[in-house]
C-alpha cells in the first residue's frame, strides 16, 4: 500500500533554515518552493522581489502555504542583514568562480543557514551575492550548467537537512 501524509512514519521536524528567493516569478516555481520548503521542515520562506500569489501558486504549493512561515519583500538586503546578527550564515545557491560544491561544506550540527535562491534565468543578482558569506552549487556531470530552481533548492536542503542531523551522505 502506498503510503501518505496520514500513514506514514515521517516525523515533523522544522530545521534552522530559511530559504529566501531572489526574484523567483514563475508561479509553478513559486509553488512548488512551498511545496519543498515544507517537506524538508524550512522554518520560513521569504520570497524577495515583486511577484503576485495566485491561483497558479496556491495549484502548485498543494495547500503548503498553510503550513509554511513565509513573507514577501521587495529588497532582499535587510532582511539579510537582520539575519546576519541574529547568527544566520549567510549561504548563495550558485555557480561561482569561488562557489563550493555543497556536498563538501562542512556545517556545525544545528546551525543556522539562510539560503539564498535566483531567478530562473538570471541567478542570484551580484548586490545580493556580495553581501552572503559563501557561495555553494549542486555538482552535475552533464554538458548542462543549470538545472531548475525547485530541483537545485530539492537537492540542496536535502543535503543540508542531512548534514543539520550529522548524517552522513
Amino acid at each position: 500500500m502506498q503510503l501518505n501524509h496520514y500513514n506514514s512514519k515521517f516525523k515533523a521536524k522544522k530545521f534552522p533554515i530559511i530559504l529566501l528567493t531572489d526574484h523567483v516569478v514563475r508561479p509553478a516555481n513559486v509553488g512548488g518552493l512551498f511545496r519543498i520548503a515544507d517537506a524538508f521542515g524550512v522554518q520560513k520562506l521569504i520570497l524577495g522581489g515583486t511577484l503576485e500569489l495566485n491561483r497558479k501558486v496556491w495549484n502548485t504549493s498543494r495547500a503548503t502555504e498553510k503550513a509554511i512561515d513565509y513573507e514577501q519583500k521587495e529588497d532582499l538586503g535587510p532582511a539579510l542583514e537582520q539575519l546576519r546578527k541574529e547568527g544566520y550564515v549567510l549561504v548563495g545557491l550558485e555557480i561561482t568562480d569561488s562557489s563550493t560544491a555543497i556536498a563538501s561544506i562542512a556545517l556545525k550540527k544545528e546551525q543556522k543557514i539562510a539560503l539564498v535562491i535566483g531567478a530562473e534565468r538570471h541567478g542570484i543578482n551580484e548586490a545580493v551575492l556580495k553581501v552572503l558569506d559563501f557561495c555553494c552549487h549542486v555538482e552535475m556531470y552533464g554538458q548542462n550548467s543549470s538545472m531548475n530552481v525547485v530541483q537545485a533548492t530539492s537537492i540542496a536542503l536535502y543535503t543540508l537537512t542531512n548534514k543539520l542531523q550529522n548524517v552522513e551522505l
